[in-house]
């Protein structure tokens, strides 16, 4: 979070211009969600209220809609909650799900952690952190007792991921913290024209984030064990992948103001900082960004996933191309990206095919963290508008939409299928503001959705559209859990799905096997 700085050479007043929309289409569609966010800011320039909150999606009655659930900033506003989706209607379920909690809320995470066949839920704050169990009949059960090491109370916890990082069938878990900070020891920082401001990490101290190791349903720290704790950051975003593929996952981690680290897989429970040798852990500049929300996707279809990390207004976003011989390549400005971000802050990431043309666009979530010197005077000088990037030929354009234009301190988004209708929908977690759901409103064309494990990668061949290729991951964007599911475009017919489980033999299915316009779940072999 570099403090923001002004314009002064002409060359630099140019580059400032920003890239004017392409024409408008359909696209997104906003739906008022009965939540708002509350940071809780009197003046004081408290750190944690800048930087929430989170949202997870998660089909938590297995009723086969996605519902939503928002994490609270300020303490005083009450509880999280969890809004049930019934066909595109949302109620309040909070309290009957057992859910009802109040802190300074961050993250969330999802998986089964223990292998009952029901999604479970884990939330990251300052100040501690909580593990439920879904009791599998709409009720959910805190089992942090169980596994204590996991609630670093004294601790500022961001984002979190599960991920099987040994291959055993049990999601283990990396739980992000961000810097040594408590409210009796905040610093006062100030603008450049002297005004009290929110101050960068730069001034506190960095802490290593935290690794765990799941003991059938029970996480241990394994962060000494393992060599996670050798390296600091002021960590916000996390995605875990198989940076080498060698069938292991490893970790990328987006520091803030700090390099940004890629734990690899040693494949024997330990894990090594590697992110200069792979070429992710600075901009093509050389130099450090202020990491926050993350991305993985196949933007040029070449089977290998691209990593995307968001930084700070005037830093523009960094896209890294993987080769898949284990090194990436800064491609932000050839792709445009560089330019079309310059301006904002990211935080929520996400690839999403948004016109099914089997190509991946993005969506952004911007806010500033510091004063907008043009929004001087207002209450909130953060506000900045969120952006859909659609690709055409290896580059991106930005595109209008009415849902695009409202201002808001955008946090973490999140991705899925919200009203089942195969395309990719948009959550987004307001700072200090009311929830957004973004339906998807492009021209309806044919699709196919699929369910599989947790870390499966899955490739469509389909006639008329370029190879595709997704992974199954509920992790990645900022402090966020998304769909399991994956969707793919499809022309005319499917020829060829692979499913390749880790630790399985790969699994093919032909057009007879799979339908058009269907949600395939593959048999488990």
């Amino acid at each position: 979070m570099f403090r923001s700085i002004l314009c002064f050479s002409l060359i630099t007043l140019i580059s400032c211009k920003p890239t004017p929309p392409a024409q408008a289409a359909p696209w997104l569609t906003s739906v008022k969600l009965p939540f708002t966010h509350s940071s809780g800011a009197k003046g004081d320039f408290y750190l944690p209220e800048i930087m929430g909150s989170g949202v997870a999606l998660i089909d938590y009655d297995q009723d086969g809609d996605l519902d939503i659930f928002l994490l609270q900033g300020n303490p005083a506003a009450g509880s999280n909650k969890l809004l049930r989706n019934d066909k595109g209607q949302f109620s309040d379920v909070t309290s009957t799900a057992g859910l009802d909690h109040s802190n300074y809320g961050m993250g969330a995470a999802t998986a089964d952690f223990d292998n009952d066949g029901h999604v479970d839920l884990l939330i990251t704050s300052f100040g501690g952190n909580i593990l439920y169990r879904n009791n599998g009949n709409g009720t959910f059960t805190d089992v942090t007792a169980q596994s204590p090491a996991i609630a670093l109370p004294k601790l500022w916890s961001s984002s979190a991921s599960f991920f099987d990082y040994d291959n055993d069938g049990w999601q283990d878990l990396v739980i992000l913290n961000y810097v040594d900070y408590q409210f009796a020891t905040n610093k006062r920082c100030q603008a450049p024209t002297g005004e009290l401001d929110y101050c960068t990490p730069r001034v506190y101290r960095s802490l290593p984030s935290h690794l765990f190791h799941n003991e059938k349903g029970r996480f241990v720290d394994v962060s000494a064990k393992s060599g996670f704790d050798r390296a600091a950051g002021p960590a916000l975003g996390v995605v875990a992948f198989d940076a080498n593929n060698d069938g292991y996952l490893d970790l990328f981690v987006a520091n803030d103001s700090a390099a940004n680290h890629l734990w690899m897989n040693g494949k024997n429970g330990s894990f090594t900082e590697q992110a200069l040798q792979f070429g992710v852990a600075y901009g093509e500049n050389g130099l450090a960004k202020a990491g926050m929300g993350v991305a993985l996707g196949d933007y040029n279809n070449d089977g290998h996933e691209d990593l995307l990390v968001l930084n700070l207004m005037r830093e523009g976003a960094s896209l890294f191309a993987n080769s898949g011989r284990g090194d990436f390549t800064d491609v932000s400005t050839r792709t445009g990206i560089h330019a079309l971000t310059y301006l904002f802050t990211g935080f929520g990431a996400g690839w999403l095919d948004v016109d099914r043309d089997g190509y991946l666009d993005l969506f952004l979530s911007n806010g500033a963290v510091t004063r907008r010197e043009e929004q001087r005077g207002r209450p909130q000088p953060f506000l900045e508008r969120n952006l859909l990037l659609r690709q055409s030929g290896g580059r991106f354009e930005s595109v209008s939409a009415p849902a695009l234009e409202t201002l808001g301190i955008g946090r973490a988004a999140a991705f899925g299928d919200i009203d089942n209708d195969g395309d990719v929908d948009i959550v987004i977690n307001v700072n200090n503001g009311p929830a957004r759901l973004l339906l998807n409103t492009t021209p309806k064309r044919n699709w196919l959705g699929v369910a599989a494990p947790q870390g499966s990668r899955i490739e469509l061949k389909a006639a008329g559209l370029p190879d595709q290729v997704r992974y199954v991951r509920t992790d990645s964007s900022y402090l966020a859990a998304s769909d399991p599911r994956v969707f793919f475009a499809v022309a005319t017919k499917i020829d060829l799905v692979t499913i390749q489980v880790p630790g399985r033999p790969v699994q093919s299915f032909g057009p007879g096997e799979v339908q058009i316009n269907t949600m395939f779940r593959a048999p488990v072999r």
